[in-house]
């Protein structure tokens, strides 16, 4: 017998990799060039072949195990090297005896085979597992430098917004940025907790695979930088080039089948993970998947749920290119929100009909779009129409406005339905809720805080009154002068618009009888407001002018019913007919 030690080729890095996969294991029979194992980096999986034929007389490794040049996978027992004399001759006086042996012991390699693609299975299962959580654990500490994640083809996207600012902190996977496409964005989250150190991006600047987001300081000592860690791996890749000298010949021969296998990843490598059970985890699939650690690793820094992905590999096995993939349709189709499908509309070339001309939008009418239409089609919406009497509320608003005016207060009609809308949301609670995502329950607010439309030369936007029900009309009004200001001088700060439980959208200065608004997710309900209008009104006896108000109400059907929607617009016109039954 001839014992040889097989050990790990050159694999063209130092840098430790993960054995996914032992497709041999003790007492099989192997012929030169049969795959032993299948090593994975986190940029490609790697067969490596027995050298020799033999029989596999230990291992030395197991899946989930870790392995660099050099290290020993298995003792081979060396076929046809074991020295005996007589070896040969026996062979020669009984050919059809050594034919029927060749048979045997393709037959035994075979079964041993299949029997060892279920352990192999199994180990995996263990492998993959381990990889995920050592994967998922924080780097050792210090100062590192987060780069974008792999983002497959797309050569450039935008930041179209960044959600830390210098000394921050952040949590694993909270989102740091926000990129997007020609059709849609992508969150991008943080990959372990920290401090924001530095921002090395701004808003509107165009980001690939790699590029440098931020530093981000983590608890404990050592530079953990990206670029950092890179430039060790290839100081340690040129301490080992003597080692690897010593058979230039494999060498190269190792290098061209892993230059092949960045190209496409081995099959044996796509084939050899298990089933994951379905945890409620950072970094984890909402079902079970076959991946490798890479693939999963590539998932968690791009923030994908490896179950929204559809597989291409053997056995439903999940490959980076699977993962791309849907990284591109999210940027270029993204998915109608709420699961409701949107038709394929063709593109016009308008420019066939007449002079044209292509004006980008700015960035606040595009978030707007995106809220709009995300409101539209997730809000089952129903609008209520009704008119209010305010010919006694107009008379007095304009008698204060006199009285007021070395005050600096200026009452407007939007400052009485703010107050008049305070008290309706208080009579009727549900007006002043959310619905909870799951569609279980309703969130009901202690609070009452108004948004107010503001039409602006950049867009709509939306500031907040809060705690409207608790403040008077001087107060209303001053607030309300000082948020319409900051919005048309662009000054209103993301806490100006957050918050609010109950919209107000105003058409009154412009003109209109009616209209339906869009209820504000998470808001369920909207008032809208059209012009005022002098109509003759039937008191009994004749017809007497009054000043009416049209008020158009758009509501959630999931939270609020047609009845209870009729009772608030008729409550509300009752207060704005006679303010005083506010004091009540």
């Amino acid at each position: 017998m001839s014992k040889e030690t097989i050990r790990v080729p050159d694999i063209g890095s130092s840098d430790p990799v993960d054995v996914i996969e032992v497709s041999v294991k003790k007492g099989d029979s192997v012929e030169a060039e049969d795959t032993i194992v299948v090593l994975e980096s986190d940029k490609a999986s790697l067969e490596v072949p027995c050298p020799k034929a033999g029989t596999v007389l230990e291992l030395k490794v197991k899946a989930g195990d870790q392995v660099k040049e050099g290290d020993p996978l298995l003792d081979l027992d060396v076929a046809g090297e074991d020295g005996g004399d007589g070896s040969g001759d026996e062979a020669g006086d009984d050919g059809s005896k050594d034919n029927a042996s060749d048979e045997e012991a393709a037959s035994e390699k075979t079964s041993n085979k299949e029997a060892s693609d279920k352990e192999a299975s199994d180990q995996q299962d263990e492998a993959d597992q381990q990889d995920d959580e050592s994967a998922a654990k924080p780097a050792a500490g210090g100062t590192r430098t987060v780069a974008a994640p792999d983002l497959g083809d797309i050569d450039a996207a935008e930041i179209i917004e960044i959600n830390v600012a210098e000394g921050d902190s952040v949590e694993a996977e909270q989102t740091i940025l926000v990129i997007e496409s020609d059709k849609a964005s992508l969150e991008v989250p943080s990959p372990e907790a920290g401090t924001v150190k530095k921002l090395l991006v701004k808003v509107g600047d165009k980001i690939g695979t790699g590029t440098d987001l931020m530093e981000l300081e983590t608890a404990g000592g050592g530079d953990t930088s990206d670029k950092g860690s890179s430039e060790k791996g290839s100081g340690e890749k040129g301490g080992s080039e003597k080692a690897a000298a010593k058979d230039d010949g494999d060498a190269k021969a190792a290098r061209s089948r892993k230059s092949d296998l960045d190209e496409k990843p081995s099959e044996a490598g796509r084939q050899s993970a298990a089933p994951e059970t379905p945890e409620q985890s950072q970094g984890k699939p909402s079902a079970s998947v076959h991946a490798g650690p890479a693939v999963r690793k590539l998932a968690r820094e791009t923030g994908i749920d490896l179950a929204d992905v559809a597989p291409s590999g053997p056995k439903d096995r999940i490959l980076k290119e699977d993962v791309h993939a849907l990284i591109k349709q999210r940027l270029e189709n993204p998915p109608a929100a709420g699961g409701a499908g949107a038709p394929d509309l063709p593109e016009i070339d308008f420019s066939e009909f007449g002079p044209v001309e292509r004006q980008e939008l700015n960035k606040l009418r595009k978030v707007a779009a995106r809220n709009l239409h995300r409101s539209w089609i997730t809000i089952p919406h129903v609008t209520q129409f009704d008119e209010a009497d305010i010919t006694e509320l107009e008379a007095f608003r304009k008698s204060q406005n006199k009285a007021l005016e070395k005050e600096g207060v200026k009452l407007t009609m939007l400052a009485f339905l703010v107050k008049a809308c305070a008290n309706a949301l208080r009579e009727f609670p549900r007006f002043n809720s959310s619905l909870e995502l799951g569609g279980e329950a309703l969130i009901m607010k202690d609070y009452v805080h108004i948004g107010i439309a503001v039409d602006t030369p950049n867009g709509l936007v939306v500031p907040v009154i809060r705690d409207a029900d608790k403040k008077g009309l001087k107060d209303i009004a001053l607030e309300m002068g000082e948020l319409a200001g900051k919005a048309r001088d662009r000054k209103l700060s993301p806490a100006d618009m957050k918050g609010a439980t109950f919209s107000i959208s105003s058409l009154g200065g412009i003109g209109g009888t009616a209209f339906t608004p869009i209820v504000n997710w998470p808001e369920v309900a909207i008032l809208g407001v059209s012009r005022s209008d002098t109509k003759p009104v039937w008191d009994g006896q004749t017809f007497q002018p009054r000043l009416t108000l049209p008020l158009s109400l758009s509501y959630d059907h999931r939270v609020i019913d047609g009845a209870d929607a009729a009772r608030f617009t008729s409550y509300l016109s009752q207060l704005l007919s006679d303010m005083r039954r506010a004091l009540l």
